[in-house]
């Protein structure tokens, strides 16, 4: 029970670790802001905000749960995780830490898709900005690609989890979109400061989150990879 409550917890604060890191955060004020536009009135703009936000949350739980539930469902591969997962997570977890720190650059990539998608927005009325988000969604920074592919997936894979746990990501993820839809909804002018104060927030969490994640690939590599010799 606690280890399901510590998985929980864990994927729900990836969720929201990806929803605030950098590139994400601005890219759905930004999006809010032009689906506002597009929309209208304020109530109009309010669900926009929703619907959008609902498009962001299923489409990173449905990924995971294909990711996690594809990989478990091939003999061979959930042989190989059942035997080493552990020795394998250490290492990941620590470059996942590496990158959260910016030590190790990615590429983003998702960029042109989610500006054609914009484009589309006006003419789809409300079932635009539920598509948008959706789509948004994987047009993945090296930040929310190291959160969610080395943080989530491996995590879901480890307690054999396709549904729960993709599925709490997903809430977490959205909740912060969440408050800026009501905000942007209800005309509230100081979201620009609201974001200042999540942008500081953030790069706190994240420095600390790196750690605690390095530390915990420490732990798993030196436990299960160094003192038990090779994968093979």
């Amino acid at each position: 029970m606690a280890t399901w409550l510590l998985a929980t917890c864990s994927a729900f604060w990836l969720g929201l670790m990806t929803s605030i890191s950098p590139c994400p955060l601005a890219a759905n004020i930004a999006a809010m802001s032009y689906v506002g536009r597009e929309v209208g009135n304020r109530r109009r703009t309010l669900w926009a905000g929703l619907l959008y936000t609902l498009g962001r949350t299923l489409s990173y739980a449905v990924l995971a749960a294909a990711l996690t539930w594809g990989l478990l469902s091939i003999p061979q591969v959930a042989l190989f995780l059942q035997r080493h997962m552990n020795r394998v997570l250490g290492p990941l977890l620590i470059a996942v830490g590496l990158v959260l720190l910016d030590l190790i650059p990615l590429p983003s990539f998702g960029g042109e898709l989610s500006g054609r998608v914009a484009q589309r927005v006006k003419k789809a009325g409300l079932l635009g900005p539920l598509l948008f988000g959706a789509v948004l969604a994987l047009a993945f920074c090296p930040v929310s690609a190291a959160l969610f592919f080395g943080g989530l997936v491996p995590l879901a894979l480890e307690h054999r989890s396709p549904l729960w746990l993709p599925g709490v990501y997903g809430i977490g993820t959205g909740l912060p979109v969440v408050v800026f839809a009501i905000l942007l909804g209800a005309g509230v002018q100081w979201v620009g400061t609201a974001f200042n104060r999540i942008s500081v927030f953030e790069r706190w969490a994240r420095r600390v989150t790196a750690v605690a994640v390095i530390g915990v690939g420490v732990y798993y590599t030196t436990t299960f990879t160094v003192a038990r010799g090779s994968l093979l």
